[in-house]
């Protein structure tokens, strides 16, 4: 036991090696499930990759520690096994200080975009850096210093300074927290952060009292060997309560526990309860679409919209219709009800109008930077002038070559077959009129002239 106290390789160090990796197979599910189960692409910008971050920084923070803390039997005469690089900068800069960087930033986002009502003032790809780089100078401090010894151990001093660190940012944390906690979020997201907060808590109580442990009890193997199995087992648990969609990607955190067979939870306005999101109603006006009509008139009958935007994405084309249609969603919120109509427009905003976007709409330079310029994305008429000139833009491209479509075609026998099954009353035929009054079950007569009107009718249908 002695033996591999010093030099790692106990039952009890695989064992916890086991679960951390165990930990990281579930958070890379966790993260991977809305993309192989709904099938979607994967969206750009900071959304994405402050999860992907997230995840990075978390299998970084567990493998500094199998490395500093000596799980695995080998000899440290290579440079890459120094414990400078292990237990200051993996486990530092790019351990657990990057995953409290990238929370401070998802908090800045939301105290912005909700309390502010407008886009970050700075890119997440600057902020973040700017965030981790008190992290990134003290590694370099202590590297330069070199206060460990052979085992990765600091003096006192330097483990107070380590820690007051954590706490600094731990109450940046708390500090946004406590801004955006009157927001009535519909994801969870606060709810989210406060366990973060609680997270990175329990991860520094636990940290002072392992480090106490060792350094009081550095002869003891038993205590050395419980010590840092217990710090990777329990590490392992809270990287997985700590790791959060919902601040980034609200929508993809509303699918992961959704099933595939439920396709409107990657609507973002069913997932906000607008009614009638995408849904084509039963009893919607089945008249016949008239091509001389108005294109914006036209688009607010829905099947016409829907049967224009299935000829359209046939064409590769269709990413003005889909935002024709997200924008008609955030019509239905009500103007007094900003949180929804924020969560709609940043939706909106990061699948149509982020440069790069998913399904980015052609729009001027212009009007591009009006919207993502704005000091209100509550504001009623955010993308009123994208939407006039996306309309344009059909009128010039796509309604013509629609009206000649096999899309059109089908759409006026759907309206005509529907207008004939309203028209009311049932449409008997020949053979049915023709049963005799005795075998007739609703003793009805049948007259010639009912005959005939009846023949009449279904001629003309």
């Amino acid at each position: 036991m002695a033996s591999c106290a010093v030099r790692g390789g106990c039952p009890s160090d695989y064992a916890a090696i086991s679960i951390a990796i165990l930990s990281i197979i579930l958070l890379v599910a966790k993260v991977g499930t809305p993309y192989l189960i709904h099938k979607i692409p994967r969206p750009k910008g900071s959304g994405f990759w402050l999860v992907a971050i997230q995840v990075l920084a978390s299998f970084n923070l567990l493998l500094s520690i199998v490395m500093a803390l000596g799980f695995l039997r080998f000899r440290r005469r290579h440079w890459w096994k120094s414990c400078y690089i292990w237990a200051v900068w993996v486990e530092g800069p790019l351990g657990f200080g990057l995953l409290l960087s990238c929370r401070i930033v998802q908090v800045f986002q939301l105290y912005n975009i909700f309390v502010k009502r407008r886009l970050p003032p700075i890119r997440s790809c600057i902020f973040l850096p700017l965030v981790l780089l008190p992290w990134i100078m003290g590694a370099a401090v202590i590297h330069m210093e070199k206060p460990l010894n052979n085992r990765c151990h600091m003096g006192t001093p330097w483990i107070v300074s380590v820690l007051c660190l954590h706490a600094l940012y731990t109450a940046a944390l708390i500090g946004f927290t406590g801004a955006i906690r009157h927001i009535e979020f519909r994801f969870h997201e606060l709810k989210e952060l406060w366990r973060g907060i609680l997270v990175s808590s329990c991860c520094i109580g636990i940290w002072v009292v392992a480090y106490i442990l060792n350094e009081t009890h550095e002869d003891n193997s038993l205590v050395q060997i419980i010590t840092r199995s217990l710090l990777l087992v329990l590490t392992s648990v809270l990287l997985l309560a700590f790791f959060s969609m919902s601040i980034s990607q609200p929508l993809l955190s509303h699918m992961s526990t959704s099933k595939k067979e439920h396709p409107e939870c990657s609507i973002m306005g069913r997932a906000l309860g607008i009614p009638d999101s995408g849904l084509l109603v039963p009893r919607e006006s089945t008249q016949l679409v008239d091509p001389n009509e108005p294109l914006d008139k036209l688009l607010s009958n829905r099947r016409f919209r829907h049967s224009f935007m299935e000829f359209a994405d046939s064409c590769l084309a269709g990413e003005s219709v889909h935002f024709y249609e997200e924008v008609q969603q955030l019509d239905k919120i009500l103007v007094s009800d900003h949180v929804r109509r924020i969560y709609m427009a940043r939706h909106i905003i990061d699948m149509y109008i982020t440069p790069g976007a998913t399904m980015e709409v052609n729009i001027s330079h212009h009007c591009r930077q009006e919207i993502l310029s704005t000091l209100d994305l509550a504001h009623p008429d955010l993308f009123k002038n994208a939407l006039n000139e996306l309309i344009q833009l059909m009128k010039m491209n796509l309604v013509n070559d629609y009206w000649s479509s096999t899309f059109f075609m089908k759409l006026k026998d759907d309206a005509r077959m529907k207008a004939v099954d309203h028209e009311g009353g049932w449409n008997f035929s020949h053979r049915l009129s023709s049963v005799h009054c005795t075998d007739d079950p609703f003793q009805q007569e049948h007259s010639p002239r009912k005959l005939s009107s009846s023949s009449h009718e279904s001629e003309l249908l």
